[in-house]
């Protein structure tokens, strides 16, 4: 497995937000990470990605725990995120925040930076022209001088996507990115899911809400109520548990 967590706990003070999650993503695997609001699945993210530090349990990248490793150690070693919430920078343009995302593999000389010149000039040339297929990817291509604070909701959620893709992560974690989109632009979305795992063989967790894409989309399906792991497996039968069931609708499974 390329990610494994193990017995995840996370507690603030006396509110336990994880008990003893488990949860493992394998290699050109898209698992979806569900559960009603408050369940915990951005708590998960938190801990993989270092912004919250697990109470108990272990979590493992590429068979290394991490569990104790800051933020930023965590993306040096390939694992990018996109988060629940636009975090842009509003007033830069699409390309700009996309360039963003290569900081892990910009050389930078801040004279050299500062003139614009030779060396700095060239590594401009070279960053941008290797983030040209994730815009592209993305169909970013018309709107990429422009501000993202211009943009529409869902516009700006997919370019959160491509500057977490600009780092070239060997995980991607995402955050809810069709929060509110409308159908076409979560159709959108959902080509571009298929196309980062199929094209770009890059494996993701994805907390997502939407059942209809997780259906759709998913190859395995976990599911958290109140910080504990309740069902997983395919998206057939997971959908179908009973106790997923009684969590999203509050009823029982119908009878035959």
């Amino acid at each position: 497995m390329l990610l494994e967590i193990e017995q995840l706990t996370l507690r603030f003070g006396g509110l336990v937000s994880l008990n003893a999650v488990d949860l493992a993503v394998g290699v050109q695997e898209l698992v979806a990470l569900i559960g009603p609001n408050g369940a915990g699945k951005t708590c998960v993210l938190n801990c993989i990605s270092g912004l919250y530090r697990p109470s108990a349990g272990r979590i493992r990248f590429q068979g290394r725990d991490i569990t104790h490793l800051r933020p930023h150690q965590i993306a040096q070693l390939g694992i990018g995120r996109t988060f629940q919430h636009v975090e842009l920078f509003r007033h830069l343009s699409v390309l700009q925040n996309v360039l963003l995302g290569r900081h892990l593999h910009i050389r930078s000389n801040p004279l050299l930076d500062g003139l614009f010149w030779g060396p700095a000039a060239r590594e401009e040339i070279a960053q941008r022209q290797a983030i040209a297929p994730l815009i592209q990817l993305l169909q970013l291509d018309a709107v990429r001088h422009r501000p993202v604070s211009e943009l529409p909701y869902g516009l700006q959620k997919l370019v959160g996507v491509a500057r977490a893709l600009a780092m070239e992560p060997k995980l991607l974690l995402l955050d809810e990115p069709s929060a509110g989109m409308n159908r076409p632009e979560k159709e959108h979305l959902a080509r571009v899911l298929l196309r980062i795992k199929n094209e770009l063989r890059v494996p993701m967790l994805w907390v997502e809400h939407d059942m209809e894409l997780v259906a759709d989309l998913a190859d395995r399906v976990q599911v958290l109520h109140y910080g504990q792991m309740i069902a997983g497996g395919s998206p057939d039968e997971v959908l179908r548990h009973p106790e997923v069931v009684r969590v999203y609708l509050g009823r029982r499974q119908p009878s035959a």
